[in-house]
């Protein structure tokens, strides 16, 4: 309900951020904001209802209200609540993008320009965690007397948000076997695919590893090691001057008539044609 939505093309604009302490009771101010506001509870706990719907925000909670919508308190909120608050604008979906083509080499695997992820309307359990962390450098940021911190601030509060609608990704996937198999091939990507290497490294059948990689990512192993290989190919052929052979040897290819056919299969062209049509871009 009321959900925030943010936008890898929009950046937000803040136009305050700070720390506030109650010193008396209080109940929240009857309004309605033409800005979005963050809030987060360091000591304490905050009441506030937004159209209808109550929220207790305690200490370690941060809680996002929409702009436009009513927001009001029921409940006082008592003495010694101290909390970091956030008012910031951001672009609503379906709004133009500028047009331009991406790159498109297959280091970005013809990946779009938009991304969407809806940001949580409530999260809890963050006392003393890198949020309040982060949260806390900002405002500290915002209170120095930098003359150029209007150019960084919003560049500097997308990235906080950024972080804050990735948690439910971190929180569900950081120590999944899956993610651990995916961290190992990328960091052995210029090593052969190896399902003994695997089995070894994780006590696990490689079939059953098999399993649950594809249902979490909806390939095999080998092809996710195939790809990060290739694209380790591509960016080598982009950057840098090295001969094909070369960069073949560097990804485990020892044979580079071998490695320029599978770089064709994956990007649809030559390893040396790829690198004559890179130059256009750059």
């Amino acid at each position: 309900m009321n959900e925030i939505i943010l936008s890898s093309v929009y950046q937000p604009v803040v136009c305050a951020c700070d720390y506030l302490a109650a010193y008396e009771p209080f109940y929240h101010l009857d309004r309605v904001l033409d800005f979005n506001d963050l809030i987060y509870v360091v000591e304490g706990t905050m009441y506030v209802s937004e159209d209808g719907v109550d929220y207790d925000i305690n200490a370690g909670e941060l809680l996002f209200l929409k702009h436009h919508v009513r927001h009001y308190g029921v409940k006082e909120t008592q003495r010694g609540t101290s909390w970091y608050y956030a008012h910031f604008y951001l672009e609503e979906p379906g709004d133009d993008v500028p047009q331009f083509e991406p790159d498109r080499s297959p280091l970005v695997l013809n990946q779009p320009l938009r991304f969407y992820e809806v940001l949580p309307k409530k999260l809890s359990g963050l006392k003393n965690g890198y949020i309040e962390r982060r949260f806390a450098e900002l405002v500290d940021y915002c209170r120095a007397g930098d003359d150029l911190k209007r150019m960084r601030i919003n560049g500097m509060f997308f990235s906080f948000l950024t972080d804050i609608a990735l948690v439910k990704y971190m929180d569900k996937n950081d120590w999944s076997i899956t993610r651990r198999i995916r961290q190992w091939l990328e960091k052995h990507y210029a090593e052969p695919f190896s399902t003994e290497a695997l089995e070894k490294e994780f006590y696990l059948s490689y079939k059953r590893m098999a399993v649950i990689f594809k249902a979490e990512y909806g390939m095999s192993m080998q092809q996710y090691h195939d790809a990060h290989r290739m694209q380790a190919a591509a960016y080598l052929l982009r950057s840098t001057l090295l001969p094909i052979g070369e960069i073949a040897n560097r990804l485990g290819f020892e044979d580079r008539l071998y490695f320029s056919r599978r770089f064709h299969a994956f990007s649809g062209v030559s390893p040396k044609e790829y690198r004559l049509s890179a130059k256009l871009n750059y």
